[in-house]
Parts: structure tokens; sequence; C-alpha cells
């Protein structure tokens, strides 16, 4: 099963939109995870710094008596010994004491915990932090700093407890925030990716619909005068000796094929961006004098009136263009049964054809520059190469109707002072 090339299109968007979340989204979830461990570090340490205050006070009231004595019996004078958090002096190590434990109930520790705690920190001569499971089961954060006897051994350590409820309340706070605030930012990241990859397609998709309407247009322009060319060659294959006036026909028929093709390769390259112009200067005036002398009539009364007019200019896209507007005036430039009346002035470096047709409907006027009407009933492949002549040479094309009757385009080049 094949697939469009608009469909193609539309799923790299939706691939380009996805990679661009994706790629923001990983970025944004570890910078997310690096601010909650932040916060999460943060609100330990303030923890741990109350409670590091509340050893360092009791470790000052504890008494050394001879090389491995310890007294605790100053603590329970003091105001620290009723007031949160509370703490526990408990031995591990050298020596034996009694341990003392805070009169005030802050938090329901597990006992048993806090002796293992001081057992570490007197094992390692260094802080102990973490979290223990309460009587409840819920998490106690705890401090254990060893201290020494007077023997400089580790007899035992100051155990300080703490409800940290509140701050891991705060702390789950922050992380429902975060993680909030991380899926709008992904949602406005998928809604600006999904944007940011229509703007990098639509040169691509401008080109694709460039294509198809090369593709429509060369099959509306040529499916006219392919069928006229076969009824010609036909009529001519039955009757060989009756109808002589069919070849000369079908000559300037496959002719005008040849400039329709002509032109569909002109604005295929045009809009491509390839067509390079060969800039140099050129005479206006007698530029168009020639494209005339070489354009048959047709029937048609064409005369022109010059001034000699100097521009900077593709002389073969000048020419071009002005043998398109000169055509579409002989041949839809006319009222119905009259032979057409085409004038053709050239000053200031501008040309203006002018016919006394039917003109041309102001409504529609810019859209014969790109499509296939025109007032006339032309394909407007011809008009819109025109436009595309005046526009790379930083000129213009404009149409518009006589008060008498009859389109008016005006082609226009910078001139040359």
């Amino acid at each position: 099963m094949t697939t469009s090339a608009a469909a193609r299109l539309r799923r790299l968007r939706w691939l380009l939109t996805v990679l661009f979340t994706i790629l923001n989204a990983a970025g944004l979830v570890v910078l997310a995870w690096l601010f909650i461990e932040q916060d999460r570090e943060a609100g330990e340490l303030r923890m741990d710094t109350e409670l590091k205050q509340v050893t360092a006070a009791v470790l000052r009231l504890v008494q050394r008596t001879g090389d491995t004595g310890i007294t605790t019996g100053y603590i329970g004078g003091d105001q620290i010994d009723t007031s949160c958090p509370e703490f526990a002096v408990l031995p591990a190590g050298a020596g034996e004491f009694d341990p003392h434990f805070s009169t005030r109930d802050c938090v329901a520790e597990d006992r048993r915990y806090l002796y293992g705690l001081a057992r570490d920190a007197a094992a390692s001569g260094r802080f102990v932090e973490g979290y223990v499971p309460g009587q409840g089961g819920e998490l106690v954060r705890v401090v254990a700093q060893p201290f020494l006897n007077a023997a400089g051994q580790y007899a035992g350590a100051v155990v300080a407890t703490s409800d940290p409820s509140a701050a891991l309340a705060r702390h789950r706070n922050v992380v429902l925030w975060v993680i909030g605030g991380c899926a709008l930012l992904v949602s406005a990241l998928a809604v600006t990716g999904h944007v940011l990859s229509g703007r990098a397609i639509r040169p691509a998709a401008a080109a694709l619909e460039q294509q198809e309407v090369l593709l429509a247009e060369t099959a509306h322009d040529l499916r006219t005068p392919v069928a006229a060319l076969r009824a010609l060659a036909e009529t001519a294959w039955r009757n060989p000796a009756e109808r002589p006036d069919l070849l000369p026909r079908t000559v300037r028929l496959a002719a005008r094929m040849g400039s329709i093709i002509d032109d569909l390769l002109v604005r295929a390259r045009l809009a491509a961006g390839v067509e390079v112009l060969a800039m140099q200067p050129v005479w206006l005036d007698q530029l168009v004098t020639a494209v005339v002398e070489e354009t048959p009539a047709e029937g048609a009364q064409v005369t022109v009136t010059a001034t000699p007019t100097k521009v900077n200019a593709d002389p073969g896209l000048v020419q071009r263009a002005v043998g398109n507007l000169l055509g579409n005036a002989i041949r839809y430039g006319r009222q119905p049964g009259a032979p057409a009346i085409v004038h053709i002035t050239v000053a200031g470096g501008r040309v203006t054809v002018a016919d006394h047709g039917p003109g041309i409907d102001p409504s529609v006027a810019e859209e014969s520059f790109d499509r296939f009407a025109s007032g006339g009933g032309s394909s407007g492949l011809g008009l819109s190469i025109v436009r595309w002549t005046a526009q790379a040479h930083g000129g213009y094309l404009r149409v518009y109707n006589a008060q008498d009757g009859g389109a008016i385009f005006e082609l226009a080049f910078p001139p040359v002072p």
C-alpha cells in the first residue's frame, strides 16, 4: 500500500513533535530530579543542624570521672532536658555508665535503634545521621555524636531525635508541585514542538504544493491541445486529399503545445529557485519591437509606441514575459466576432499591453497570475511566468481595466539611469 507524500509529511511532523518533546522532557526530568534531591537534602540538613546543636549542648553537660568514668547527673538540672528535640546519652564502647534519656517525650522512637546508632557512632568516631522506624512505624530523624572518656577512648554517644513529618510533608508538596509543573511544561513543549515542526516542514509542504500545482497545470493546459491535435490527425488520416489545410493547423497546434511545455518548464525552474538570471543592460523598446515582429498576429491589429528605455534584465526571460502578454492579448483580448486590437506602449522601464476585449474581473485579477482562469479564459500559466519575471527583476505586474473597455497589463522593470 503506497502512502501519499502529504501523509508522509504529516507523519514526519508528528515524529519531529514526539522527538522534540521527548528530548526536552528528558532534560526537564533530570533537572526536576536534581531539584527534588536538593530540596530533600536541604530539609535533612536543617533537621540535622538542629539535632547537632542539641548533641553539642548535651556533651557540654557530660562529666568525666577518672580515666573511664562518665557522669550524666548534671543534665537533669538543665533546661535542655525538658525541651524538644529529645535526646539520649548511651554507653557504647570503653567503660560503662547509666544511660540518660531526656524527660520530655517529643517523638515515639524505638530505643533499640538508638543503641545501635550509638554503637555505630562510637565505632566510627563520626556523626551518624539517618532515619529509623518509630514505635508506630513512622520515621524518626536521628543524629548520633560520639564522645570520649578521659583516657581518649570512645565511651558512648549522644543520640538526638526529632519528628520529620512536617519536613517530609513540605518535601512531598514540593515534589507534587514539581511533577505538576513538569506535566504542564511537557504539554507546552509538545504544543511548541508541533508548531516548530510545522514551520520546519513548511518549505517541503510548499514544494509539494508547487509540484501538485505544476502537475495540475500540465494536465489542464495540455488536455485541450492534445485532444485537438488527435482530432486533426485522425481527420487528416481519413481524408488526406480532401483536407490539405489540416497539416498547417496541426503544425500550429503542435507549436502551441511546445510553447505550453516551455512555459511549464520555466515555471517549474522559477518555483524551484534554479533559474539563474543572466542580468545585462537591455534596450527594452528594441526587445519589445522584436517580439511583436516575431509573434504571429493571427489577424490581430498590433501597434507599438516606444521610447528608448534601458533596463538591467535577463533578455530571455523578459522576451518570454512580453511574448506571453502579447499572446494573451491576441488570443483573448477581442470582442466576439471581431479581430483583436492590441496596443503596446514602452516607456520608463514599463511595458503596457492594452486590448479591446471583455476585460478582467478585478476580484479574480490576482488569481489569474497563479492558476487556471483569466477574464478571457486563458490558462493563467503565462501570466504567472510574467509575474515571476517581474518579481525576479525587482519590478511588478499590474492589471486593470480601461474606461472604454479592455484589459491593460503593466509590466515594469527598474530602469537604468
